[in-house]
């Protein structure tokens, strides 16, 4: 059976803009006095880095106390450290949680809009125990067999679009910090591989690596004036790589 869904919608202004310590809280709330037990966050990271696997999530807090995650916030609000932190509290209290890691080989072949639903729907779905509702930051994503409700913002006004985001953007930088390792000419540690001078400047030097998607006009083109120079056009020149690289599994490290 498809999903129902509905138009994104503009957040919630009047109590969350008061600054209210709950209002993050508010949504899940009210679909749970509509009948809805369990309401999923879905989010994703890395839709608009040039380099790296896109990273999405999907979360269920429990009702109460419990579901009030310490420091929770949008994930893009928070310092790297705090992220660790309420990282932690997500895993540690959700009633349910996934994350789902597709690798850049799929993001080039099929490209990033059907891939970035795909993920979605996935993390949605190895919920266990299953989700009643679903809230989504920004878009809707259809082909959900649940109730769902795409929410402008929505990593800032839903509780567990807040937590996705979290161990989206969590388990992300993880896995450029370990690419980091493999080519530290890109400097993925700093950047997660998002466009930047620095990363721009590396690319023009040394070319793309195999974690760059070769979709992105950047990466393109850096590729064909390397090729067009007679250079290795993977980013060879200062490789640590030993061929050991696999894509990320689908369970965060």
């Amino acid at each position: 059976m498809a999903g129902r869904t509905t138009p994104t919608l503009p957040a919630p202004r009047t109590r969350a803009a008061a600054g209210r310590p709950d209002a993050l809280w508010e949504m899940e709330r009210s679909l749970r006095r509509r009948g809805f037990a369990a309401v999923a966050g879905a989010d994703e990271a890395g839709r608009g880095a040039c380099a790296g696997p896109l990273v999405a999530a999907a979360c269920v807090l429990p009702e109460g106390r419990r579901g009030r995650v310490p420091g929770l916030a949008d994930s893009k609000l928070l310092t790297a450290a705090a992220r660790e932190r309420v990282y932690a509290e997500v895993v540690d209290r959700a009633v349910a949680w996934s994350v789902v890691v597709i690798p850049v080989a799929d993001l080039d072949e099929r490209g990033m809009h059907v891939t970035n639903l795909e993920a979605l729907r996935r993390a949605v779905c190895t919920l266990d125990p299953g989700a009643d509702y679903v809230l989504t930051d920004g878009f809707a994503v259809p082909g959900l067999a649940r109730p769902t409700l795409a929410v402008w913002k929505g990593d800032r006004v839903a509780a567990c679009v807040a937590a996705a985001s979290v161990l989206a953007k969590v388990t992300r930088d993880r896995i450029m910090l370990d690419l980091h390792e493999r080519w530290p000419q890109y400097d993925f540690a700093v950047h997660k591989g998002y466009t930047t001078e620095a990363h721009t400047a590396a690319l023009e030097r040394f070319g793309p690596c195999p974690e760059h998607r070769m979709r992105f006009v950047n990466v393109a083109r850096a590729l064909g004036a390397h090729a067009g120079r007679g250079l290795p056009p993977t980013g060879s020149a200062g490789m640590v790589d030993d061929g050991s690289m696999r894509p990320a599994s689908g369970e965060p490290r």
